[in-house]
């Protein structure tokens, strides 16, 4: 336990150090991953919060990360894939919550790079002034939120503790992935900003949908379909909009994993979830989504409960793809 805690430390120091040395030398962008979700923007504009050289951006926020980027006046800014023009004084990047360097969305400048993540797959190529800390966390705000505390402690300001609690409980699906560390990350921030978790918590589950979101979420469901992989059940379903939700809503009705399809242009995406006790059994959401991605192309990746695939595959194929790689996993027995 002293040793991991010795290497934690170690690591923070580093990442302490490599943010000195560059944002000494001029601006630092902090990059979400392009799904734009509560943990990556979370990350992002809670690190930059430290100095004042430092802007989270990223290609897209989504619509729980909105509402608190709203509340807060939070700076982010939005880049265009293709079209952003990276300041000529820019020392460094760095990207959170991004296990891959096109999950960001954008074509990365040639500067010093530091990359802070906790998916469990990994394809970033990293050279000698780049810097990796990737820990075996429940979200990224975990790493950022010890950085923190660690390192920047004023920084801790009731927003940027509001910004990555919600990192937290959104990636964690609620607490349902959660494990120790992270309900100690979770009390520390609590603690310190004197939150009222009641009231937070009750917030975000009072999140508004307009007729059409709440159509759609039903639409979704009506749809969905029971398919057997192997030793495996599977709830499907396609959606054209709020996969995520669509496809949460399902994971609790006890399958051993949900896959929600969308289609778009062109572009398929899978969304992919799983409960606890499918992982304990043996299924693990983020190394079948790079499976697809081995077997059609495309991207995949992602968390052990919950990961996603895009790429330009037949919807069919796609579905397919998972189906089978799910077939091909052995169920563990799981002791109750």
């Amino acid at each position: 336990m002293s040793a991991r805690i010795n290497a934690m430390e170690d690591d923070l120091q580093r990442l302490h150090a490599w943010l000195t040395n560059h944002t000494g030398k001029g601006p630092v962008a902090v990059v979400t991953g392009k799904n734009g979700d509560m943990d990556t923007v979370g990350s992002a504009i809670a690190l930059a919060a430290t100095h004042p050289n430092m802007l989270a951006c990223g290609l897209h926020i989504g619509r729980v990360a909105a509402r608190y980027v709203a509340k807060h006046q939070a700076p982010f800014r939005i880049l265009e894939d293709g079209h952003t023009s990276w300041p000529k004084q820019l020392a460094a990047v760095v990207v959170v919550d991004a296990a891959a360097p096109d999950q960001t969305g954008l074509s990365l400048p040639s500067v010093p790079l530091c990359v802070i993540d906790h998916h469990a797959t990994d394809a970033w190529e990293l050279g000698e002034d780049d810097l990796g800390l990737k820990w075996d966390t429940r979200s990224t705000t975990e790493v950022v939120a010890a950085y923190l505390e660690q390192h920047a402690r004023s920084a801790l300001s009731l927003p940027v503790c509001e910004f990555l609690l919600a990192g937290l409980v959104t990636d964690t699906a609620r607490f349902r992935h959660a494990n120790g560390r992270s309900f100690n990350t979770a009390a520390r921030l609590i603690e310190r900003s004197g939150l009222d978790y009641q009231a937070f918590i009750q917030e975000m589950e009072d999140a508004p949908t307009t007729p059409s979101d709440r159509g759609a979420i039903l639409r979704g469901l009506q749809r969905a379909e029971t398919t057997e992989a192997g030793p495996w059940t599977i709830l499907r379903t396609t959606a054209g909009t709020l996969e995520g939700r669509v496809a949460s809503i399902l994971n609790g009705l006890g399958a051993d994993a949900v896959v929600v399809t969308r289609s778009r242009n062109g572009s398929t995406r899978l969304t992919v979830r799983a409960p606890r006790s499918s992982v304990l059994a043996g299924l693990h959401m983020g190394h079948l989504m790079e499976e697809v991605a081995q077997s059609i192309g495309g991207e995949g990746g992602g968390h052990d409960g919950a990961a996603g695939w895009s790429g330009d595959a037949h919807p069919i194929a796609a579905e397919t793809a998972f189906i089978d790689a799910v077939a091909r996993t052995a169920r563990n027995e799981v002791n109750s």
